[in-house]
């Protein structure tokens, strides 16, 4: 795995990259929900995942993303934060992180070109991953019935 250095780079430097998120996420004017969460909370969401992105690459991992991803999409559900918001964001901490390692590595051969080839990759692959966990996690709390409602019902 020659992106391995890149993974480390990231794992690093996830601080720097959040706040590029948290940033990114205050300005989107499409993302009025996702930006109303504090920072703290998408610092934590962050960090989670790329203080340990080696460790979610590595092969066997996938039953605890599914997990820790379905609750996460269960968490926007309830915070009622929107899907496409949800995903959206996703795919910022996506951009960033490839963004991160594009501009520090500055490939200047074929095996470093290789090597942030196959990170981008790598990552598409797990984000993928990640963006159907948390649909699913997202779509099973809509279609539970909410004990607000049920109060209601009577």
């Amino acid at each position: 795995m020659l992106s391995g250095r890149l993974v480390h780079l990231i794992e690093v430097n996830s601080a720097s990259i959040i706040q590029q998120v948290i940033t990114a996420v205050r300005r989107d004017p499409d993302l009025k929900n996702l930006c109303k969460l504090p920072d703290a909370e998408l610092r934590e969401y962050g960090r989670h995942l790329l203080e340990r992105l080696g460790d979610w690459l590595a092969a066997g991992t996938e039953h605890q993303l599914a997990d820790h991803y379905e609750e996460v999409g269960r968490a926007r559900f309830e915070e009622g934060i929107p899907l496409d918001e949800a995903v959206r964001g996703l795919f910022l901490v996506k951009d960033k992180m490839i963004d991160f390692v594009l501009d520090q590595a500055a490939a200047k051969t074929f095996m470093q070109l290789y090597a942030e080839e196959e990170l981008e990759h790598r990552v598409d692959r797990f984000f993928d991953i990640l963006v159907c966990h948390m649909i699913r996690g997202y779509e099973q709390a809509w279609r539970e019935p909410s004990p607000h409602l049920a109060i209601y019902a009577h």
